[in-house]
């Protein structure tokens, strides 16, 4: 691939050698369109084909995980882990447990990790893994025997010095602890081999709030660049897992009014908005009862819209926490109508292409997942030194340094994102997280 410095070859050589990959197409175009400029700039990067190396995983890892339901019945599903760059550090990045998880879609999100962990400047590598086993309808028994299994699978690729998985969607707390357990039992070591894990065992505090905490502490600091702040402003925000949650604390926290959540159901709309009371009834709702959010609806007389997206509601600002590609071209049409200022991806690559191109040509501000959403790996990173130092930090210290990386992040972002008067925080963030991975790929040679 040494010729391809047009983006448009670049990336029919990207979509030959990874065919029916739309997802990993997608995130590697949005980082060349900004990336190839700045190299023709810097010639010792494509001398050394670094652009081409960093978007080939060092590895793809796929296994069988087979195991037994209550009824006695075999099952059996795909376990994989992508490795996909250790240049900075040893590979970190979550495991995802749902029926859409296929390489394609672990490229996309180990790729995109590879930027992300190198801006919260902590030394870690990306990857990504997980298996296409839905905990949805299983009972406790079976999910246990399912994480079980799949630990026995990977085991063989992980350790504290070589990758360090965490949780992502379909895998929380509960999850992390069955796969320790069984990591524990077979390799006789204690070790900080997965992050994410309950308090009692080495788990850090705030790390089930990091994610959406991170990308309303990066909002803050995308309005102060604008003498603006999030006190006042009516947020619009979708899902209603852990990021979408917690952002909506720290933004009730910060003095701002969160007026939508969402399921795959639906969303709600509250005009008076969703306080610290409504927000711990859902909480409840969502996290212990595992339940959907048209049951709240029914019961707090607020607004339910069905097979919907919030995104037509009029908002200040906009946070996409619930997956990718969720905002679509004519959504973010919707926000620039509906007066929004500003925009955090809470969610890994929630807003299409064409969706960006909307929203900058209406100087909406964009947060990038890669950047917003850092929060979650930034404190799984301060779990594991918490756990080599064999010490823990107070909420109070883990908030500290969370708003310090978030606050570090965006500076990164502002060395490199001002364009024409637009601060292009999507441009920013990947050259910021470009250049520390691509210096130290020079560093080593040709490996």
């Amino acid at each position: 691939m040494n010729n391809a410095w047009s983006k448009d070859d670049f990336m029919k050589q990207i979509i030959a050698r990874n065919p029916g990959e739309p997802e990993f197409h997608q995130a590697v175009n949005e980082v060349a369109s900004c990336i190839i400029p700045f190299i023709r700039e810097h010639p010792k990067y494509r001398e050394a084909c670094i652009l081409e190396r960093m978007c080939e995983p060092d590895r793809t890892i796929s296994f069988k995980v087979v195991w037994e339901g209550d009824n006695g019945a075999v099952n059996i599903n795909r376990g994989y882990r992508v490795q996909f760059n250790n240049a900075i550090g040893p590979y970190k990045g979550g495991l995802r447990f749902h029926p859409t998880v296929n390489p394609g879609i672990l490229k996309f999100l180990g790729f995109e990790q590879t930027f992300k962990n190198s801006l919260t400047t902590l030394p870690m590598g990306a990857a990504k893994g997980g298996s296409d086993f839905d905990p949805k309808g299983k009972s406790e028994r079976e999910i246990m025997r399912f994480c079980q299994a799949f630990m026995i699978e990977l085991s063989h690729y992980i350790g504290h010095f070589t990758d360090i998985p965490a949780g992502d969607i379909g895998v929380g707390a509960r999850e992390i602890s069955y796969m320790f357990g069984e990591y524990k039992r077979i390799s006789h070591q204690f070790t900080g081999v997965l992050t994410g894990k309950s308090l009692e065992y080495g788990g850090s505090l705030i790390r089930k709030e990091a994610t959406g905490y991170g990308c309303v502490y990066f909002m803050e600091e995308m309005l102060n660049e604008q003498g603006e702040s999030v006190r006042g402003k009516t947020c619009a925000i979708s899902g209603s897992g852990n990021v979408a949650l917690y952002c909506a604390e720290k933004i009730n926290h910060l003095g701002g009014k969160v007026i939508t959540l969402s399921d795959s159901d639906g969303f709600i709309h509250d005009p008076d908005g969703i306080d610290e009371d409504k927000l711990g009834t859902i909480i409840e709702l969502k996290t212990r009862r595992r339940g959907r959010l048209a049951e709240y609806a029914e019961n707090s007389g607020c607004n339910y819209f069905p097979e919907s997206k919030p995104w037509g509601i009029e908002c200040d600002l906009a946070f996409p926490c619930a997956t990718e590609n969720e905002i679509s071209k004519s959504d973010a049409a919707l926000l620039a109508g509906g007066g929004c200022l500003a925009l955090a991806e809470g969610a890994n690559m929630p807003t299409t292409a064409e969706a960006l191109e909307v929203l900058r040509n209406s100087n909406i501000l964009i947060a990038p997942g890669k950047a917003a959403n850092a929060g979650g790996v930034a404190v799984s990173g301060l779990e594991m030194s918490q756990n080599s130092m064999r010490m823990a930090w107070s909420t109070t210290e883990l908030e500290s340094k969370l708003q310090s990386i978030m606050k570090d992040i965006h500076r990164q972002c502002l060395a490199h994102g001002r364009t024409n008067g637009y601060i292009d925080y999507v441009r920013g963030a990947n050259i910021a997280g470009f250049i520390k991975v691509a210096d130290a790929m020079l560093a080593y040679g040709i490996i």
